[in-house]
């Protein structure tokens, strides 16, 4: 067996160390190192083995090649993304009953550990380092749809794949086509009811063939395969997140121009006793969200989806809840920091607001059965909430009786003069000021377990010595936590630790009288040594909040005319020396109780602190790359002009100038020679003279432009010699985009948080508070959170009203056609409202024509009065929002109609033709009288010199008014007409556009009625509901024709004509003067006569009866020949079937012989 295994064993080949081919090799391997590229491929080497074989499969590869590539290509779009972006919005989408809720507890527990029992509103969490995402279950309403479709970045399309595809699916797919398509996929789910993997398989590919037809080949559907104890399995929910979690969105149009916000918490902050007194009164209205789109403005009017435009009574930046983790380097996200946020769903105890943080304390206690005496507490506060009037009030119309028939006394007529209140307090009181001083006295019961220690009072301090109004939400946040972590630490312990606890908390709660001195020292100093805001010292109050209080205090004061200098000039900030004046007397008598250290604080009027900070102003000196004259003459120096022209003459001076001289010139070249041995560091760098940075400068625009020119040829060589596509322009295009977008991010980032605020608006990914003044009770007593908040900002041409004119089709899935005149829902922009529209065809000279109804499968031009919108707006029609079953099967596709704004225009120039009919009653020559064409000499007058038209094409001209009948007129044809004549008069008139515009209030209704929207009806549902006719017109009715035969008149030719034309032409129907036609006169036959005539009539009668008979006989000899010839091809038929078969059964014989 070892001797078999050695021969199957092959040799290996040797190398020939010695004769003629191995010396060729050495000689080769010699040459190929002395040469100077010896790295060099083996198409650069045997160019001639790389050659093009067939010029027409090079050609059809490489155009292969760049068709490939032009098709991963895109137009670059500028990055508009900020650094902290907004949580991506995650819409999941679907009929009922497809696991829309299921999903969504299924992707929070994925990421984040968690189980939400209650879905409702906006979920955030985080899902990496440096993505959030907000997760939002749109319900089965097409209000909701749409405003889903307008802000989500991702849509999840579910779809029970036992079922298919429901038409909702298919409405929410055109829906985001019109606003915007964001990314879509599709998620199959109850997979597990088709049993048979065949036909399962078959199910999957028929749906994912379907779904690719309405988005685009090859998108994403995922597949949940079924439930494991109520939940989809783990690995697939897991896969699903990491393709959310790396996916990419390119800015879409509509959201680029406009910010816009997802409502994720409301809160009502109007007057309690406001509102007991008038429940209906109108609401004031917190709303939270993060800011998407572009930088948001107050000034700017918003419009809120489902309710109205509304205009911003504040806007403030909150910390944001659901934070995205350190920016320390990690490998992954620890447990600890995946945070939930979810408000509406009552996920976590904490919620933040601009001056408050609210904590929902459910310990232990709240477990406990209520005893009577509780009981009894809440029935007295329930009591109190529902009186009508204040106790003051109650207290004042206490009555007391002396004696039974006595007047009564009421306590309102004996009143202290020192008992009375102000009234402006009392109303100050009532407006919520209660509320302020309650939230300082819950922030003092806390301060007990606040992370800040014994400093704590001298950070107070320091905060209120500041000029900067900041809220403080940072603290207020770390305070909630602490308290919330204590809260939940105490709910397992015994009464005992609780008891220790609060002895310690008192304890604690004493320590801020300790080292009260030094504590007070250190104020003081840190008073002295902080930097001063040197904006706010020369410009005086830049912020805007300060700004408006500096006003309202400004004009509360009696006389300003002190703070102007010269008439011309105001003081910046006139309480700056009053402050001032202030801080020195209450330094003066704090240096009396302990002694000033000096040392701590610099005196800059010294000539050494003088030399510290002498290079941080503009008179100093800077270093040479950054000084500003230097700067100024390197950039003269360096420019492209001076290179261009070189030397030049003045010619208005006669002034020789020369471009460089060569000193310089050799000084940079020594200068380029020395930096090309070894490369400079920093600080040799930034010491650089002006002589050696503008050296250094040309030698990298040199070394740029070499690059640049020998940019194809060393390309070529890198690809090996192959032929490569010019993409340069692409390039170009993605290098110009790339570089606005950092000057965009770089152009605010270093300014400060309020300044760049308030120079560029609150940018995306902010948390934000709006808050509204005067919006409607029912919004706030009919909030479903399961309907989304869409707010959106309208830029300053969309808060305007006019006339739309837009390209519209209908479509080609909806049963009915449009009909002008009918209301409509149209979806365009942020807004959903209900108007008239009026449909119209653009004709060849550019007029507008009335159309009564909407074309099949063609574009027309339709114009309604709304809000102004951006042309190319893409918008959708609807004729009804109704989620009614009925209603849904009768129309099955509800979207109407789609298009996009084309014209926007304060008038509309719609045309509607109209005939004007009349008939001749006067004709001379080629003039005649018209009546029946208008009413009055006024309408005549008002028509003189239009144009008319018979039926028969003989055109004319009205002319002036006729006197009778009233309304004729006299005009003049190109021809003589007829009595029997029709005179036409083709007008037009423009048709006036309805100004109707309701916007769609659904978010008002109740929350059973929120899909039951109804606007304004058709004159159709009014007459079916109302079960009326419709009340035929006369002019409408279709009647018989009658026309009565035309007699003409006989052709006369005159006596002239007759003599001059030749004698054939001449006429020849008669004499010219025919004699009456005598009577025929009567003949009477002699006997002979008569004989002869009888007898004539008798041979012929009895020839006629002779030819009879003979016809007859022919018949019958004819009808009896037929039927024997039928028989007797009956019977030859008969014998060849008696003969076919003796035939075949014989050859069947003679087969059956041959085969045994």
């Amino acid at each position: 067996m070892a001797d078999d295994a050695g021969q199957d064993k092959r040799k290996q080949h040797r190398a020939r160390q010695s004769g003629v081919k191995a010396d060729k090799k050495k000689e080769k391997a010699k040459k190929d190192s002395n040469q100077k590229e010896p790295e060099l491929t083996a198409r650069q080497r045997n160019p001639k083995a790389f050659a093009i074989n067939s010029a027409q499969r090079a050609e059809r590869n490489f155009r292969r090649k760049e068709d490939l590539t032009a098709k991963k290509q895109h137009i670059p779009v500028v990055d508009q993304t900020p650094d902290v972006p907004p949580p991506v919005l995650i819409a999941i989408v679907g009929p009922p009953k497809v696991g829309k809720t299921t999903l969504i507890k299924d992707l929070i527990k994925s990421f984040t550990r968690t189980n939400v029992t209650d879905i409702k509103g906006p979920i955030t969490i985080v899902t990496s380092k440096k993505r959030r995402i907000t997760l939002l279950e749109c319900n089965n309403d097409i209000n909701s749809m749409i405003d889903v479709a307008k802000c989500a970045d991702l849509v999840l399309l579910l779809c029970d794949a036992s079922y298919g595809f429901e038409m909702e699916i298919f409405e929410f797919l055109n829906i985001c086509q019109v606003h915007g398509m964001p990314k879509i996929m599709g998620v199959l789910t109850h997979l597990d009811m088709i049993k048979n993997p065949k036909q399962l398989r078959k199910r999957k590919k028929e749906l994912k063939h379907r779904f690719w037809t309405e988005v685009y080949d090859g998108a994403k559907l995922f597949y949940l395969s079924g439930l494991l104890h109520g939940e989809y399995l783990r690995n697939e929910v897991k896969n699903l997140g990491r393709f959310i979690s790396v996916m990419k969105f390119r800015p879409l149009q509509w959201r680029g121009a406009h910010s816009y916000l997802l409502v994720d918490r409301l809160e009502d902050v109007t007057n309690t006793d406001t509102v007991r007194r008038n429940p209906k009164c109108d609401r004031e209205v917190v709303l939270y969200g993060y800011v998407r789109g572009v930088p948001l403005k107050q000034e700017h009017m918003v419009h809120i989806a489902g309710l109205g435009d509304a205009r911003i009574d504040e806007l403030s930046v909150i910390p944001d809840p659901c934070p995205l983790p350190g920016t320390e380097k990690k490998r992954s996200l620890l447990e600890k920091e995946r945070l939930l946020y979810a408000p509406m769903s009552g996920v976590g105890g904490i919620v933040y607001d601009k001056d408050a943080v609210y904590i929902e304390l459910q310990g232990s206690h709240s477990h406990k059965e209520k005893t009577a005496e509780a009981t009894e507490q809440e029935a007295l506060v329930s009591k109190l909430i529902d009186k009508k009037a204040t106790m003051d009030e109650q207290m004042e119309e206490q009555e007391f009786r002396l004696f039974s028939d006595a007047a009564p006394i009421k306590s309102k007529d004996f009143k202290d003069d020192a008992e009375a209140y102000d009234p402006e307090e009392d109303s100050a009181d009532d407006s919520g000021m209660d509320a302020a001083s309650s939230d300082e006295e819950n922030a003092d019961e806390f301060a007990a377990d606040d992370w800040r220690g014994e400093n704590s009072e001298d950070e107070e301090q320091a905060e209120q010595d500041s000029e900067d109004a900041s809220s403080g939400d940072e603290e207020y946040q770390s305070l909630a936590e602490t308290a919330a972590k204590n809260s939940e630490e105490s709910d397992g312990e015994d009464e005992e630790e609780e008891q220790e606890e609060e002895a310690r908390i008192l304890a604690s709660n004493m320590s801020w009288k300790t080292n009260l001195a030094q504590k007070a020292r250190d104020a003081f100093l840190q008073r002295h040594s902080e930097s001063r805001n040197l904006m706010r010292l020369v410009y005086g109050d830049y912020n805007q909040s300060e700004r408006t209080q500096q006003e309202g205090k400004d004009q509360e004061q009696a006389d300003d005319s002190d703070e102007e200098l010269g008439g011309l000039f105001r003081v910046a900030a006139k309480k700056q020396t009053d402050l001032q004046k202030d801080k020195d007397i209450r330094d003066k008598d704090e240096r009396c109780f302990f002694e000033y250290q000096g040392d701590t604080s610099r005196d800059w009027l010294l000539d050494a602190n003088k030399a510290l900070i002498k290079n941080c102003f503009v008179t100093g000196k800077w270093k040479a790359s950054e000084d500003a004259e230097n700067l100024l003459k390197l950039d003269d120096m360096s420019d492209a002009d001076s290179e261009v022209y070189g030397d030049f003459e003045d010619l208005e001076t006669g002034e020789q100038h020369s471009g460089k001289p060569k000193e310089e010139q050799q000084e940079e070249e020594t200068v380029a020679s020395d930096t090309n041995k070894r490369k400079m560091t920093r600080v040799e760098e930034e010491n650089l003279t002006k002589t050696e940075l503008m050296a250094k400068k040309l030698k990298l625009k040199a070394k740029f432009d070499a690059e640049y020119d020998n940019h194809g040829e060393k390309g070529a060589e890198e690809d090996g010699g192959r032929i490569t596509g010019d993409h340069s322009f692409y390039e170009d295009l993605k290098a110009e985009a790339q570089k606005q977008s950092e000057l965009n991010k770089s152009e605010f980032a270093h300014l400060d948080n309020e300044l760049r605020i308030q120079i560029e608006g609150y940018r995306a990914g902010l948390y934000v508070r709006l808050g509204f003044k005067t919006l409607p009770a029912e919004f706030v007593e009919n909030f479903d959170a399961s309907y989304p908040v869409l707010v959106g900002a309208l830029n300053m041409t969309e808060e305007n009203v006019g006339y739309v004119n837009c390209k519209v089709k209908k479509h080609r899935w909806y049963k009915k056609i449009l009909k002008t005149g009918d209301p409509l829902i149209v979806s365009m922009g942020w807004r959903r409202f209900q108007t008239v529209a009026i449909y119209a065809k653009v004709e060849d000279n550019l007029r507008h024509r009335y159309l009564k109804y909407t074309p099949n499968h063609v574009t027309c031009s339709m114009t309604f009065w709304g809000p102004i919108t951006p042309q190319n707006t893409g918008f959708l029609a609807l004729q009804t929002v109704r989620q009614d079953q009925e209603e849904m099967k009768r129309l099955g596709f509800r979207i109407a109609a789609t298009g996009c704004v084309t014209e926007l225009d304060k008038s509309s120039q719609i045309m509607k033709k109209l005939k004007l009919v009349g008939h001749p009653f006067k004709i001379y020559k080629n003039t005649a009288f018209i009546k029946n064409m208008f009413h009055s000499s006024l309408e005549v007058a008002k028509f003189e010199g239009a144009k008319i038209k018979t039926v028969s094409g003989i055109r004319g001209q009205i002319k002036k008014a006729h006197h009778t009948p009233e309304g004729s007129y006299r005009a003049t044809f190109e021809d003589k007409i007829l009595l029997s004549d029709i005179v036409f008069c083709r007008t037009w008139f423009r048709v006036e556009v309805p100004r109707f515009y309701a916007p769609i209030t659904s978010l008002l209704l109740p929350p059973d009625q929120k899909s039951q929207w109804q606007g304004m009806k058709t004159l159709g549902q009014l007459k079916r509901e109302r079960a009326l006719q419709n009340a035929a017109q006369p002019d409408s009715m279709y009647t018989e024709i009658v026309r009565k035969p035309k007699i003409f008149r006989p052709l006369v030719i005159p006596k002239a004509l007759q003599r001059a034309l030749p004698y054939k032409d001449k006429p020849k129907l008669g004499p010219e003067n025919p004699r009456e036609a005598l009577e025929r006169v009567a003949v009477v036959n002699s006997p002979y006569e008569q004989k002869v005539s009888k007898m004539m009539k008798m041979i012929e009668t009895n020839y006629k009866d002779k030819r009879n008979r003979d016809r007859n006989e022919t018949k019958q000899r004819l009808k009896k020949f037929r039927a024997q010839k039928r028989a007797d091809e009956a019977s030859k038929m008969q014998h060849q079937k008696q003969l076919r078969k003796k035939v075949s059964r014989a050859i069947s014989k003679m087969r059956g012989k041959k085969n045994n």
